[in-house]
């Protein structure tokens, strides 16, 4: 089985932001990074934003979130 590109780029900690998914080795939580671009902010105004951040980052959310709904865990 081949683990998915966000794999490596996102975690669900319960002592980070309850649990609820974020990029790792930040407290930037997938939500946040996903309201941002529905607001239509670009990835590089995310990222001056939450200066932690990558474009790789931004594409791992993206791909976690593609993932969750076609797994149906909403």
């Amino acid at each position: 089985m081949q683990i998915p590109d966000w794999a490596d780029r996102i975690v669900v900690d319960p002592a980070l932001h309850h649990g609820e998914p974020c990029v790792r080795g930040t407290r930037v939580p997938i939500a946040v990074v996903l309201g941002s671009l529905a607001q239509g902010l670009s990835p590089e105004a995310i990222i001056r934003e939450y200066p932690a951040l990558t474009p790789d980052d931004i594409q791992a959310c993206l791909a976690y979130a593609a993932e969750v709904i076609r797994s149906g865990e909403l």
